[in-house]
């Protein structure tokens, strides 16, 4: 009996590395304040892709070069999810001690971007406070962790049927 490779240690891999190249791009991003420009926003989903791929590319190989849609969502859910982990509490780290300025910052411009918008100040007032309910320290790291894996689960339902390979029934 063949023994099943093991999607836990290949996610695990895969998902520190990810998470380690996540961090170095954000820390990048934010340090230069290309945060302020959505397209630089978008460039963190690269290295998730690239990494979901090679976690999936991995197990398929160490698996005689079979893969089902379901290995495959497992794994890059579970590269993802760790990733979202590391990568999560590193951003609470980053905005709380490395640069306590960061979401005051952040703030400024969004206020900035609603003024200009033509947004009154009740009304930017009111989408403040919104926002502050969920940039708090917890609810930050809780919703960091939810959404990096809610775009790990899109990206892997796409990886996984790309890449997927059965085994010949005979």
């Amino acid at each position: 009996m063949e023994q099943q490779p093991s999607s836990a240690r290949i996610a695990l891999k895969w998902g520190v590395i990810c998470a380690l190249a996540t961090i170095i791009l954000s820390t990048i991003i934010n340090v230069t304040g290309l945060w302020k420009s959505t397209g630089a926003s978008l460039l963190s989903v690269i290295p998730l892709v690239i990494f979901l791929v090679l976690a999936m590319k991995e197990y398929r190989e160490a698996n005689g070069e079979f893969m089902t849609y379901g290995e495959g969502l497992s794994v890059g859910m579970l590269t993802g999810a760790i990733s979202a982990l590391i990568s999560s509490l590193w951003g609470m780290l980053y905005t709380t001690v490395i640069d306590s300025t960061f979401l005051e910052q952040v703030k400024d411009f969004q206020i900035e971007k609603m003024e200009e918008s033509g947004l009154g100040e009740e009304q930017i007032d009111q989408a403040m406070q919104m926002t502050e309910k969920f940039s708090g320290g917890g609810m930050m790291f809780i919703m960091g962790v939810l959404g990096s894996i809610f775009f790990a689960f899109l990206i892997s339902l796409v990886v996984a049927a790309i890449m997927k390979k059965n085994k010949p029934v005979f």
